[in-house]
C-alpha cells in the first residue's frame, strides 16, 4: 500500500487539475483519474483511491494546523509545496506558524525527510525549533521573502515523547486471520485485510454468504444530513464516498447498482429546509457487492460454520463450535458477526478472564426488525414511476433489474419497518400497510398508483433483523485493552451498512497496518468499540479547530 496525505485550506478545481496536462498524456491519465473522485470536497477528510486500492490520497480540507492535529499515523516523508501565485490561500505556509511546525513534528518520527520550495525566512525557525535538521542552508534571509529549496531531516536532540491520547498503532506483521460474518461488515474487512496481504478465512453459520440482513434486495447508498454537521452527516459522508469506489469497481453499473442520485424528502420538519437532491447516491444490491469481495485473491470463505466459542492456542486462536469442535485456527479474529457477536464477547469475558475484556466497555447491540415490500413493472408502465429513488421517511427505489431463475423484468421496493425486535412481531400484512402508508407521503401520485397491490396482497415481501446501537453509530477496534490486540469487533452497521460498512474496514485495516485513517482522529474514537457508556465524552473530546458535532 502506497499512501498519501495531502492538506489544503481550499482544493483546487477540476480545471486546475487538468490544466497543461494535455502535452504529456501520462499526466493527463492521472489527471483524469483524480478528477473522477473530486467532488463534494467540504472541509474534513477526504479518502480517494486509485490501482484498485494500492495508492490512496487522504485530502484534508481545512486549517493547516487542525488537519495536521487531527492525523494519527507517522510519515516517511514531507512536503511543503508552494502553490501557485494566484492561489495564495492555498499556499502552504499562508498560516504557517510554530504550533503548525510542532503539529508536522507529531506526525513524523525519527529520520522523516522534509523536502520544499517554499518561503523560508521564518520556517527553519519553526522547523529547528521543533526537532529539523535543515539539511540544506537556506539563501541568507533578506529584509523580503525569499523562495528557496529547502531539506530537511527530523532528529530532535532530545527523546522523542508523544502526549497524544490515542497513538497510531504498531504495524502488525501480515499473517492469517478469521472473520467470523459473512456480511456487509465481515466481507469488507476481508477484502480490506487481503488488499493488504492478510489470508482471511470468513465463517458465517450461513451456508452462503449474505444471508442475513444484507440479503437486502436493493438499498440506498445517501448520505446523512444534519443541519449542524453531527458526528452521523461526516461519518456518512466518508463511508458513502468509500462504498461509491467500491461499487464502481466491483459492479456491473445498470444491473448491481447505477448512480442515480436520490430525492430526499424533508417529510416531518417543519419548518425545515427543502427537499435535497443527492446527485452522489446510488442503489445497489449489498448481496452482489458481499460476493464480489469474498471473490477478492487471499480470502476463503467457510459457510456452515457456526463460532460459539474460541480458545488460545499459543499464539493463535481456535474458533469451536458448539461441540467443541475446531473450526479453523487463526492468529487473529475478527468479530463481525451482528448481533451474534454479543455472544461472543460474553463468552470471552467469561471464559478467558486475563484477557480483560468487558462487555459493558461496549455499546449495547440489539436487534431491530425490517420489512420491505416490493412486487414487478407488471401493473404499471415504466413511466408512472419517479425517475429516482426517494427517501426521507422511508424510501422507494423505483425500478431495479431483477435476474433470478424464477422471476425476470424491473421491480420497484419500498419500505423498511423498523421494529426492536423485544417488541411481539408484527405481521407481513400490517407491515406492508406501514410501507404503502410511506409510499403515500413519498409520492402520492405512485401511491395511489399501487394501493390496489397492496389490497389484493400483489407484493412480495422481505424481511430480516439489523443490528443497531444506541447511538447509531457502528463499533469497530479491539476487544482487549493491550498493546498488540488479537481479537476485534466490526458491528453494528444498524440501517447503514451500505455507508458504513467500508468506512469501518478501512479503519480496522489502517489500524493493524499503521496507516492513516480515513477520517479524522475526532470520528475515529467515535467509532470505537470500547466507547460503551462513555461514548458522550469521547464525543465531546475533539480538536477544537474541527467542527462542533452534535450527538447522533
Amino acid at each position: 500500500m502506497l499512501h498519501f496525505v495531502a492538506v489544503t485550506t481550499t482544493p483546487p478545481g477540476i480545471d486546475e487539475l487538468l490544466a497543461g496536462k494535455e502535452s504529456c498524456p501520462e499526466h493527463l491519465l492521472l489527471a483524469n483519474a483524480l478528477a473522477l473522485q473530486w467532488s463534494g470536497l467540504l472541509p474534513g477528510f477526504h479518502r480517494l483511491a486509485f490501482e484498485g486500492g494500492h495508492v490512496l490520497l487522504t485530502l484534508c480540507v481545512g486549517d493547516l494546523t487542525a488537519m495536521l492535529r487531527a492525523q494519527q499515523f507517522v510519515a516517511d516523508a514531507v512536503y511543503l509545496v508552494a502553490q501557485p501565485a494566484d492561489g495564495p490561500h492555498r499556499t502552504a505556509n499562508s498560516n504557517w506558524n510554530v504550533w503548525t511546525a510542532k503539529a508536522l513534528a507529531r506526525c513524523c518520527r525519527r529520520g522523516t525527510t522534509l523536502a520544499g520550495v517554499l518561503e523560508v525566512d521564518h520556517l527553519c525557525t519553526d522547523l529547528t525549533q521543533c526537532g529539523f535538521e535543515i539539511v540544506s542552508d537556506p539563501p541568507s534571509v533578506r529584509a523580503t521573502s525569499v523562495k528557496a529549496a529547502l531539506r530537511a531531516r527530523f532528529n530532535p536532540r532530545w527523546p522523542i515523547k508523544n502526549t497524544r491520547r490515542s497513538l497510531p498503532g504498531r504495524a502488525m506483521s501480515i499473517d492469517n486471520c478469521a472473520v467470523v460474518g459473512a456480511g456487509l461488515a465481515g466481507a469488507s474487512v476481508a477484502a480490506s485485510l487481503a488488499r493488504r496481504g492478510w489470508q482471511v478465512q470468513v465463517l458465517d453459520q450461513a451456508q452462503a454468504p449474505a444471508a442475513g440482513a444484507s440479503g437486502l434486495p436493493v438499498g440506498l447508498l445517501v448520505p446523512h444530513v444534519s443541519t449542524d454537521d453531527c458526528v452521523l452527516s461526516r461519518l456518512s459522508r466518508s463511508g458513502v464516498r468509500l462504498m461509491l469506489q467500491q461499487a464502481r469497481s466491483l459492479l456491473r453499473q445498470g444491473q448491481d447498482w447505477e448512480p442515480t442520485g436520490t430525492l430526499e424528502r424533508q417529510l416531518d420538519r417543519s419548518p425545515g429546509p427543502p427537499d435535497i437532491w443527492h446527485p452522489q447516491a446510488a442503489w445497489l444490491k449489498p448481496a452482489q457487492l458481499v460476493r464480489a469481495w469474498l471473490a477478492q485473491p487471499g480470502i476463503t470463505f467457510q459457510g456452515g460454520a457456526t463460532v460459539a466459542s474460541l480458545r488460545q492456542c499459543g499464539d493463535a486462536w481456535e474458533l469451536l463450535d458448539r461441540q467443541g469442535n475446531i473450526l479453523h485456527c487463526a492468529k487473529r479474529v475478527v468479530f463481525a458477526n451482528a448481533g451474534g457477536a454479543t455472544a461472543l464477547l460474553k463468552s470471552v469475558q467469561v471464559d478467558l478472564p486475563a484477557l480483560g475484556v468487558c462487555v459493558n466497555q461496549f455499546p449495547d447491540m440489539r436487534g431491530v426488525r425490517g420489512q420491505v415490500s416490493w412486487a414487478m413493472h407488471k401493473a404499471l408502465p415504466n413511466a408512472a414511476f419517479p425517475a429516482c429513488p426517494v427517501n426521507g421517511a422511508g424510501s422507494i427505489v423505483p425500478c431495479v433489474p431483477i435476474e433470478t431463475s424464477d422471476v425476470q423484468g424491473i421491480a420497484w421496493f419500498v419500505g423498511a419497518t423498523y421494529q426492536p425486535e423485544g417488541q411481539p412481531a408484527l405481521s407481513d400484512q400490517t407491515n406492508h400497510a406501514a410501507n404503502l402508508a410511506r409510499l403515500h407521503k413519498l409520492s402520492p401520485k405512485l401511491g395511489q398508483a399501487l394501493a390496489g397491490q397492496f389490497t389484493v396482497d400483489a407484493v412480495n415481501t422481505w424481511k430480516d433483523t439489523r443490528c443497531v446501537t444506541p447511538d447509531r453509530l457502528p463499533a469497530v477496534g479491539p476487544l482487549e485493552p493491550t498493546e498488540h490486540p488479537t481479537l476485534w469487533l466490526c458491528a453494528g452497521m444498524g440501517s447503514r451498512g451500505l455507508s458504513f460498512s467500508v468506512l469501518c474496514a478501512e479503519v480496522l485495516a489502517a489500524r493493524w497496518s499503521g496507516e492513516p485513517l480515513p477520517l479524522d482522529s475526532g470520528l475515529a474514537r467515535a467509532l470505537d468499540a470500547r466507547r460503551g457508556t462513555a461514548f458522550d465524552q469521547i464525543r465531546l473530546d475533539r480538536s477544537l479547530e474541527l467542527p462542533v458535532s452534535c450527538a447522533p
